[in-house]
Formats: C-alpha cells, sequence, structure tokens
C-alpha cells in the first residue's frame, strides 16, 4: 500500500529499515546490502529524504580496515531527523503499515503452509529481543510453502524471522520435559494467534 503512496518501492524499503532503528546511522552500502537494491536506487532515494529534511548526513572517521579497503578516511552516514516535520506522522504510518503486514503474513501461513494447530508470535514482532524465535508453528507444516512465505515477507519486513515449526507430538513431548526452547518462548512476551490446544 505504501509504495503507491510514496511510489517508489525502495524508498519504503529505506524508510522501514530507518524507522526500525531510528537512532542508528548507515552508510550507504551498508543500506544497499540491507535492501538488496541497485546503490543508484538508494542514493538517489537518499539524496530525495536528505533534501526534503527527513535525513541528516554526517561524515564520520572509518576505521583502520576501512581506511586500507576503500583509501579515505571519512565516510558519509545518515540518520533520521527526529526534528522534521513529519516525522511523528511518518513513524505512525510505518507502524501501522507494519501490522497490517503482520497480520497478512499470519493469514499467509495459515492459508498456505500446511494444517496450522498453533501460532505463536514473539521476538521481532512482539519486541521481545531476548526471545529464541519469532515465530512458532505447530501442525502439518508444507516446509517448501513455509520456507518461501517467510522468504517473502523478510524482504518485505526488511528483517529475518526467526522461525520454528515441529509436529504436535513434538511439541507436547518437548513441553512433558520442560525443553529450555519451548520454556523460554513462553516465557517471552508473546501472542498466541492460533491456539486449538487451549494452551
Amino acid at each position: 500500500m505504501l509504495e503507491q503512496l510514496f511510489g517508489s518501492k525502495t524508498r519504503v524499503k529505506l524508510l522501514r529499515i530507518l524507522f526500525r532503528s531510528p537512532d542508528k546511522a548507515y552508510y550507504v552500502r551498508e543500506l544497499t546490502r540491507i535492501l538488496d537494491s541497485q546503490i543508484n536506487a538508494v542514493r538517489r532515494e537518499i539524496e530525495q529524504l536528505v533534501g526534503m529534511g527527513l535525513l541528516v548526513e554526517s561524515a564520520e572517521k572509518q576505521s583502520a580496515d576501512e581506511q586500507a579497503m576503500a583509501g579515505s578516511t571519512l565516510r558519509k552516514y545518515y540518520r533520521l531527523n527526529k526534528d522534521c516535520l513529519i516525522y511523528i506522522e511518518l513513524e505512525a504510518l510505518l507502524l501501522k503499515e507494519q501490522l497490517a503486514g503482520e497480520d497478512e503474513f499470519v493469514r499467509d501461513v495459515q492459508d498456505k503452509a500446511g494444517t496450522i494447530e498453533f501460532l505463536l508470535l514473539s521476538g521481532r514482532f512482539t519486541h521481545d529481543i531476548h526471545a529464541p524465535s519469532d515465530v512458532l508453528i505447530v501442525g502439518t507444516i508444507k516446509e517448501k510453502a513455509l520456507a518461501k512465505l517467510v522468504a517473502d515477507y523478510e524482504k518485505s519486513f526488511g528483517w529475518p524471522i526467526r522461525y520454528t515449526f515441529m509436529d504436535k507430538q513434538e511439541f507436547f513431548d518437548r513441553r512433558y520435559v520442560m525443553d529450555k526452547f519451548i520454556f523460554s518462548l513462553f516465557e517471552a512476551k508473546h501472542v498466541k494467534v492460533v491456539n486449538t490446544f487451549d494452551l
């Protein structure tokens, strides 16, 4: 949806990355790698965002290793300008879009990845960095379909999705023996999206 609003997929992906870590400064090649986009497209979008006042540019010294490789002592970094007039509104818009994307991800997993009896979101989805996984799926899973879905949404979200799947028997066996992974996942901040087991 935001691609239509902003007119550029690269700009939307760039904004998602920047607003996910609003205090972090990035250099162009780093963003190009993260976004898996052409460097000229990323540069063009950065220039436009700097021109709008949404990004600020700074030059910082590189490490000795980077200097030896690049031959320069300064590198340009870009970070969000929280004093920009539209910063708060844009942050709210991207958050709403992220929530809609997460809902769509859950629907797609339910529709295309097999028979899902239990689906738990944690980690990145609940902003709990200590959770051992972002998604736990229990049921009869179509592994290739799930892997493709996850890969597609990783590109859309701009971050890797740590997911775990298992059948019902393995899940209950691991719960019974107080498996550390399962236990820590339930101890972490989580949301049960599908719960046919009434846990």
